[in-house]
């Protein structure tokens, strides 16, 4: 077998059965990367005189749209846990004896592990997603259940894959929580209603066949639309398309962690002596406790100093709305809402803004809003001594995360700052070697726990501001020995040769690969 190296040093067969050919990593923009041609679009298409686009079920819409043994179904996660339709719609694909499907999903969650006896029953043979989490993740990592490497990409790398063609959409199915008769739909009203439908408006731009599936048909025309009738090839009502309340699951808590607050605390600092808290700056955090506590802290430097941001981005959590309601930010760029209150503040908040996914993150068109980033908060499931960042697989090798837009923003941002704690549930966060590379360490430029605060050397710029602060500043490696100090050298997890996912960066080339468990 012919291999290739990464710029991470990462040995690659150069062709991977159930992959393909294998582009190595080799860093962001670069001109060897660069896209070249046109980007990709559906098959054409025509309308009727008073064409009705209503259908009863499901399953009349799977026959309607055409699917066959061995074509792609997209699904997008924006109701998260609470997702029903990917299992609605995989039920009913079964039920008709459709075989060897790819399912192209932004995320799967563990609402999503009925997925699993597709997988065994032959109905499902290729999955592409930014995660996987539950029974899927252990299935895929213990036993190879999918037989072939599952492929994750970032949320702006799948937006990249699917207008380069390098992924098709055959049938794309789209829970609409707002839909008209003619597929006009948005997420921003009706009982299941979750803010933007960012993933989704990717995918009926370029698939070859959308159905829209909603709980709640509204009068034509619905407005505004996210997505529009002209992609929109019919339209199914069903009595729930998920449940709502289950977007955030916890993620969205505010913390009450000592641990988390300390964290947020150095966190903040970092920020404000980096001097890009000003006027105009612009901002994105997750949704953890400490992320949302960092932003607790921003709040109050820019209440006393009078700071008024551009724009905050990503995903979307009530903390942000907050800012923006409070004239802190004079927008919020959406592609995915993480909380009910942040959904409602798109229907009273013109300046909260509904974006694709393309336009959030996809670095292969003309401007997308992660290059816009002045700042840009991280959370991590490991971190090793060279800076690169874990969040897809945990310290035992099993697939249980998923990339988001990691490395998107990481890329984009002026300042990338990961947090995390030192030591989670006995085991150390920094480490000699993540399990999995996600984001380049070249991307972050500084690493906050509880315990010290580690500066990339390539920003010396940076290290010789934080010098003039009482951050506790100290050498990465050091970090890492401090917590093997409490937990003791962890045990390697051992792995087959037998590779189970593929990651690609979000240009298309390949940054590692994930194998099988032994």
């Amino acid at each position: 077998m012919e291999y290739v190296v990464n710029a991470l040093g990462k040995k690659l067969p150069k062709f991977i059965e159930g992959y393909g050919e294998v582009k190595p990593y080799i860093g962001d923009f670069k001109e060897e990367v660069n896209p070249t041609g046109r980007i990709h679009g559906p098959l054409k298409s025509y309308s009727v005189k008073s064409q009705d686009k209503l259908l009863k079920t499901i399953k009349e819409a799977i026959e309607k749209v055409g699917l066959k043994d061995g074509m792609t179904v997209s699904f997008h996660h924006h109701l998260r846990g609470g997702d029903y339709v990917l299992n609605m719609v995989m039920n009913e694909i079964a039920a008709l004896g459709i075989k060897d499907i790819k399912v192209f999903s932004s995320s799967l969650t563990g609402a999503h592990e009925p997925l699993l006896e597709h997988v065994k029953s032959g109905v499902v043979s290729g999955i592409c997603t930014s995660g996987l989490r539950g029974a899927l993740g252990k299935e895929t990592s213990i036993n190879n259940v999918v037989g072939k490497p599952i492929v994750f990409r970032s949320h702006g790398g799948r937006a990249r894959a699917i207008e380069s063609g390098d992924e098709k959409i055959d049938v794309a199915f789209i829970a609409a929580p707002a839909c008209d008769n003619q597929g006009n739909m948005n997420g921003r009203e009706g009982k299941s209603s979750f803010g933007a439908m960012g993933y989704a408006m990717v995918d009926a731009q370029y698939a070859d066949k959308v159905v829209a599936i909603t709980d709640n048909l509204v009068a034509y025309p619905l407005y505004p639309a996210s997505i529009n009738q002209t992609l929109v090839d019919c339209v199914v009502v069903v009595d729930e398309i998920g449940d709502p309340s289950k977007i955030s699951t916890g993620a969205t808590r505010l913390t009450k962690s000592p641990t988390e607050l300390l964290i947020a605390e150095y966190a903040a600092e970092v920020l404000k002596a980096s001097g890009l808290v000003k006027e105009g700056f612009s901002f994105q955090a997750g949704s953890g406790g400490a992320s949302l506590a960092v932003a607790r802290f921003l709040r109050e430097y820019m209440l006393e100093n009078n700071i008024v941001g551009s724009f905050a981005s990503g995903g979307i959590t009530s903390t942000l709305v907050d800012f923006l309601e409070e004239g802190l930010f004079k927008t919020l760029l959406d592609t995915q809402t993480f909380d009910a209150a942040a959904a409602g503040s798109m229907k009273r908040n013109p300046n909260h803004i509904e974006m694709s996914a393309s336009m959030y993150a996809n670095p292969h068109n003309k401007g997308c809003v992660a290059h816009q980033l002045d700042i840009m908060m991280l959370s991590a499931t490991e971190i090793d001594v060279n800076f690169n960042v874990n969040v897809l697989t945990g310290s035992t090798g099993l697939i249980m995360g998923a990339i988001g837009g990691h490395p998107d923003t990481a890329a984009g941002a002026k300042l990338t700052v990961a947090v995390a704690p030192l030591i989670r549930k006995r085991i150390p966060i920094i480490v000699d070697n993540v399990t999995t590379v996600i984001t380049p360490g070249d991307n972050i430029d500084v690493v906050v726990t509880e315990r010290g605060v580690a500066v990339n050397p390539k920003r010396k710029d940076l290290l010789e501001k934080l010098k003039e602060t009482k951050l506790p500043l100290i050498d990465i490696e050091e970090l890492k020995n401090l917590a093997e100090s409490f937990t003791g050298n962890p045990e390697k997890v051992e792995f087959s040769d037998e590779i189970v996912g593929v990651v690609e960066y979000r240009d298309g080339t390949v940054i590692d690969l994930v194998y099988k468990v032994k």
